[in-house]
């Protein structure tokens, strides 16, 4: 049975080597992740060699690797086969963490549920109290939303206060967009975009051109072009050409990834042939998400 200090090593270990892209990992890698003393690592890997959980690269540019008995000691997957859950830290990835087990604890009083996170990455980027987002997982699209209450570096688990716990709907973007497309015309005003946009009731709306996009206009850069006193200028001078499409029968889940990736709230649907089918919102896929659609 390993001490808690060869269980912190061995984790350390395989947090630093996920990262690493197949190089061993120094012992002073991991003494400096654990705030330890470089000889205390050295004097542990012998032990945890001689059990088959670490090998020992020779040279200069040797050290240590974790096997594959090392990942089942920890109840946590080999990283070639894992599938990714990311983690979210006020909106954003951490891109050194990702989730391998979810247990939800026993629930001692109505309305509050804890779970505990099996992690694989650095957790000492999180602190208590910091709000976290996990998920969506892979098969059910389960999203946990939460704050840190506990932490424990030795098995890297966070353990969560849950907030909300919902799943994506397994459904296709065209099913939550609005496929009765309004549009603009390139050569329009501004002041017209404007009253379109306005009367029916929308954002923004994409600029057409024989079926295809060839760019966006939201309320935005036209209160902007107003605010600058550039009321000549057309639709065609104030949209943004830089449009992000995504095939109509994607799910909502990956259209809920790409929004968060490329920072925009909304995405047009096209078909094979690239043709716009119609315009999905940040509002519509929360909406669904809720139940509200």
């Amino acid at each position: 049975m390993l001490t808690s200090v060869q269980k912190e090593i061995l984790q350390s270990l395989i947090n630093l080597y996920r990262n690493a892209e197949g190089m061993s990992i120094k012992g002073e890698e991991i003494a400096e992740m654990m705030n330890r003393n470089p000889g205390t690592i050295r004097n542990q890997m012998q032990s945890l060699r001689s059990l088959g959980l670490v090998k020992g690269v020779p040279g200069p540019r040797g050290g240590y690797k974790p096997t594959i008995e090392a990942y089942h000691t920890l109840n946590i997957q080999d990283t070639d086969k894992e599938a990714f859950v990311p983690v979210f830290k006020k909106g954003k990835r951490l891109n050194d963490i990702t989730v391998a087990k979810i247990e939800f604890t026993s629930i001692p009083h109505p309305g509050e549920c804890e779970a505990a996170i099996k992690a694989v990455g650095n957790i000492k980027t999180l602190d208590l109290g910091d709000k976290i987002r996990v998920g969506p997982t892979p098969v059910n699209k389960l999203v946990i939303d939460g704050v840190v209450v506990g932490r424990d570096d030795m098995d890297n688990i966070i353990l969560l206060d849950t907030t909300g716990i919902r799943s994506i709907p397994k459904k296709r973007v065209i099913d939550v967009a609005t496929t009765d497309l309004i549009t603009l015309d390139g050569l329009s005003t501004i002041r017209d975009a404007a009253r379109v946009l306005s009367s029916n009731g929308i954002e923004g709306a994409p600029v057409m051109d024989d079926d295809e996009v060839r760019g966006m206009v939201t309320l935005y850069d036209i209160s902007k072009s107003l605010a600058e006193s550039r009321e000549e200028l057309t639709v065609l001078d104030i949209m943004s050409k830089n449009i992000v499409t995504i095939h109509e029968d994607v799910m909502i889940a990956d259209a809920i990834e790409l929004m968060n990736k490329k920072h925009i709230g909304r995405l047009i649907a096209v078909d094979k042939e690239g043709k716009a089918k119609g315009i999905v919102t940040r509002t519509d896929l929360l909406d669904k998400i809720a139940g509200l659609k």
